[in-house]
């Protein structure tokens, strides 16, 4: 699996504090929207992006695993 400076490396530190604030709010959703994760059955949803201050990021939540995963950060290079 890929380590921070893999993914997040040489990103503004504003840039990734958001990502931060958005990765923890898509944490609590996913904790409420799948209570039993472990016991999900349905499919994945997939990647996703989410687009903060300063440009996005793609991740994806696996329920079953109780996982959000962060798989590439990309900045806005005009931000």
């Amino acid at each position: 699996m890929p380590d921070r400076e893999t993914v997040a490396g040489g990103a503004p530190v504003d840039f990734l504090a958001e990502v931060a604030k958005t990765a923890d709010e898509l944490v609590r959703a996913a904790e409420v929207l799948h209570l039993h994760g472990p016991g999900y059955q349905g499919a994945d949803e997939g990647a996703k992006h989410a687009f903060v201050a300063g440009g996005f990021f793609v991740y994806m939540i696996t329920p079953r695993s109780e996982l959000v995963t962060i798989w590439r950060v990309t900045p806005d290079p005009l931000a």
